[in-house]
């Protein structure tokens, strides 16, 4: 039998452990003890895709000392832009373990309808613009319908549904294949070729650091009111300023030339805006419950179909929405409009860049990742003169080892309790 005596010593000597892991975790020395943890742990991040990016950029300077020009950087951060939106939207129907095919024809149905309405029937931009946006959401509510109610995979609604919408989009546009859109209007110069003022490039590379700090401090003092382990503030500020330096550093690069894309600008706010959504908010737990166990969601409480139904109208709605920046970026609204490889790179983009494809884990950081990546290959091709099935081998090589890599990962997870 135990004595109350050794039961108090037992606890007391758990206090005491629980303390000095909290005393451990603070500090950089603790912040690196705590990464290093979770790394092993498989929980690896952005770490694999970093990594990568940083070889592929090296290797391509070391071939050609025109890739990393602040000319050749900002046309990447153009073309990322368009692809990288649809991405995005690839990101929130991975988070709940599905998958959507018809991004690439839901994109050139928009810029199609973009085309008819705004130059053929002379609807102002604005408008045109928003009923795009309003056809791809209902076609992704179309698809949350189907499996929802009818039980369909979405692997075979969306692939019906890029045969479908592919069809409406060659009937919108007609024999003759092609609209031009006025080259002179905003929408074309966004697309091809407004940047950013040099102070407010600045200024706007230091609100991802900011914005960091403040959600790092707020989780950390939660943590700490919880009796949990936390990052220390001096942690948190070091990140802060680092972030803050290097982003810096990459808009005074890019300023020596034409500057930072407002496209690319406007990319980079809707990924903060999901990366805060899937994080802060109740509905992005929830679209990771759903992805990890969805039976035990819904035992939860929480509205399997509504998070089903959001996932899919958003992934479409962004679809539609790099349709349109690829009208304005190539001034026109063709047949060829999101054929080709869209929908190779828009899911490469995504699992690439750290979105699981078994569902439950991703960030918005992975289609930003991810398309650098992708478009850093198309550019370094491109400026060694290399055909494009090099590029297709490529990033078919770095899509599978993405694949294993997160497999890895899970692998891990499970050994150490943590799927």
């Amino acid at each position: 039998m135990t004595s109350a005596s050794d039961r108090e010593t037992g606890a007391k000597h758990l206090l005491d452990r629980r303390d000095e892991r909290l005393q451990d975790r603070s500090g950089v020395t603790g912040a690196l003890r705590a990464f290093i943890d979770r790394v092993r742990a498989g929980d690896l991040g952005s770490l694999p895709v970093v990594v990568g990016l940083a070889i592929i950029w090296t290797i391509f300077q070391w071939l050609n000392p025109v890739f990393l020009s602040p000319n050749n950087l900002v046309n990447l951060l153009f073309d990322c832009s368009t692809v990288g939106v649809i991405a995005l939207g690839i990101v929130c129907v991975l988070m709940v373990g599905e998958i959507d095919l018809s991004v690439g024809s839901v994109s050139g149905l928009a810029s199609a309808l973009l085309g008819v309405l705004w130059v053929q029937q002379d609807w102002p931009v604005a408008l045109a613009i928003a009923a795009a946006l309003a056809a791809g959401c209902a076609i992704g509510c179309l698809y949350a319908v189907l499996y929802n109610r009818l039980g369909m995979p979405s692997f075979v609604s969306t692939l019906s549904g890029l045969l479908a919408v592919l069809g409406l989009q060659l009937t919108i546009l007609g024999p003759t294949g092609s609209i031009n859109l006025p080259y002179e209007s905003a929408l074309v110069n966004f697309g091809q070729l407004l940047v950013m003022p040099d102070a407010v490039s600045y200024a706007l590379a230091a609100l991802p650091g900011l914005a960091e700090l403040l959600a790092g401090w707020r989780t950390a003092r939660r943590r700490r009111a919880a009796g949990l382990s936390a990052r220390s503030p001096g942690g948190l500020l070091l990140q802060a300023v680092a972030v803050t330096a290097a982003l810096e550093l990459v808009a005074g690069y890019l300023n020596l030339d034409r500057g930072v894309p407002w496209m690319f600008g406007l990319f980079v706010v809707l990924v903060m805006a999901m990366n805060y959504a899937l994080r802060r908010t109740q509905w992005g737990r929830s679209m990771t419950a759903v992805g990890g166990n969805r039976e035990a969601a819904r035992r939860a409480g929480i509205k399997v179909g509504a998070i089903h139904l959001s996932a899919f109208a958003l992934c479409a709605t962004l679809a539609a929405a790099g349709g349109v920046l690829s009208a304005a970026r190539l001034a026109s609204a063709s047949q060829q409009a999101g054929t080709g490889d869209v929908n190779l790179n828009a899911i490469a983009a995504a699992v690439i860049g750290g979105t699981s494809l078994f569902g439950g884990r991703g960030s918005a950081y992975s289609a930003l990742l991810g398309i650098i990546v992708i478009q850093s290959i198309a550019s370094g091709l491109t400026l060694l003169d290399l055909s494009s099935s090099l590029r297709y081998m490529i990033t078919g090589g770095v899509l599978a080892i993405a694949v294993i890599v997160d497999s890895l990962a899970r692998r891990s997870r499970v050994s150490h309790g943590r799927a």
